[in-house]
C-alpha cells in the first residue's frame, strides 16, 4: 500500500497530542508510561533519543530530570513544539525525521523511547526497520522502550464512546480485529487515522526479531482507560491513586493484556 503519511501528519496537525495526555483521565496514560520508564531508566543524566515524541512532553519531563533528549518527529509543527520548550537542567533538541530511516550515529544514546512509530506502520518490514533503527542508535546494554496500540482498541473505543453503533464504524472494528490494520480514508472525526493495532504476542516478538532482548511486555492503562465515568474522579488524589493501582496490579497478567488501550515493551540491546 502507498505510504500514508500525508495522512497522518495532517492527523496530527488536526489535533493536540499533547494535552490529550496531559489532562483528565488521558494523564494516566503518561503517568503510567512514566513510572514504567523510570523502572529501568538509570537517574544519573543519559542521553535519550525520543523517536515520535510530538510535542516533546516525554522529552520535558526526562529534561526535567536532568536528561539530555533529541526528539525526532514527522510533524514539523510538533518539532518546533519541541524546540520551543524551556526546560532543564537538561537539554532537548529535535528533528524532522522518520523512524525507519534516523539520521544518528550508531550507539550515540544511552536510552531510546520509541512511543508512537509503530502505531501507524501498517507493513511488519517497517514496524521492524523502525525498531531495528533504534537498537542500532542505542549503545549495547541500553533500554528501548517500545509503545503500541492494542488490537482491540477500536472495539473498546467504539462501546466507550458510541461510535459502535455506526455501521460504519463497526466495519472498520472487523478490519482491524481481522488483520490489525485500521484505515479511515475519510478521515472520519474521532476515528483515528491510519494505524497498526498489535496483539500483545506479536508485539513481543517483533521486538525480538528487531535483535532486542524484552524484559518486560506490559498493559498501560488496564480497563480504567475506557471508563469515562473515571473522568470526574480523577482529579480527586485519593481516586486517582485507585485508579492508578487498578492498571498497576494487573499490568502482567496475560489474560488481560489486550484490555490496555497502549501495550509497553521495555528491551534492552545486548550487543
Amino acid at each position: 500500500m502507498a505510504d500514508p503519511l500525508g495522512d497522518i501528519i495532517a492527523h496530527y496537525e488536526d489535533i493536540d497530542e499533547g494535552q490529550r495526555i496531559t489532562s483528565g483521565l488521558g494523564e494516566l496514560e503518561l503517568l503510567r508510561t512514566q513510572e514504567i520508564i523510570r523502572r529501568h531508566l538509570l537517574p544519573t543524566p543519559q542521553r535519550v533519543l525520543d523517536v515520535g515524541g510530538a510535542k516533546g512532553v516525554y522529552a520535558a519531563w526526562l529534561a526535567e530530570q536532568g536528561h539530555d533528549v533529541h526528539l525526532v518527529d514527522l510533524v514539523p509543527q510538533h518539532v518546533d513544539a519541541a524546540l520551543a520548550l524551556s526546560v532543564g537542567p537538561g537539554t532537548i533538541t529535535a528533528e524532522v525525521g522518520d523512524a525507519r530511516r534516523l539520521a544518528v550515529p550508531d550507539g550515540s544514546f544511552d536510552a531510546a523511547l520509541v512511543l508512537g512509530p509503530l502505531y501507524h506502520l501498517v507493513e511488519r518490514d517497517d514496524r521492524l526497520r523502525a525498531l531495528g533503527e533504534a537498537r542500532r542508535a542505542v549503545r549495547p546494554g541500553s533500554f528501548v522502550f517500545v509503545a503500541a496500540i492494542s488490537r482491540f482498541a477500536s472495539l473498546f473505543d467504539g462501546l466507550a464512546r458510541g461510535f459502535l453503533f455506526d455501521p460504519d464504524f463497526r466495519s472498520m472494528v472487523f478490519s482491524d480485529l481481522r488483520d490489525g490494520r485500521h484505515l479511515n480514508p475519510e478521515r472520519r472525526a474521532n476515528w483515528f487515522t491510519t494505524a497498526y493495532f498489535h496483539r500483545p504476542e506479536e508485539l513481543h516478538q517483533e521486538v525480538l526479531d528487531a535483535g532486542l532482548d524484552p524484559l518486560e511486555l506490559v498493559g498501560v492503562e488496564g480497563l480504567a482507560g475506557w471508563l469515562p465515568s473515571l473522568a470526574e474522579r480523577w482529579s480527586d488524589d485519593n481516586s486517582r491513586d485507585a485508579i492508578m493501582h487498578s492498571a498497576r496490579v494487573l499490568e502482567r497478567e496475560p489474560s488481560v493484556l489486550g484490555v490496555s488501550a497502549h501495550l509497553l515493551v521495555v528491551a534492552r540491546r545486548d550487543t
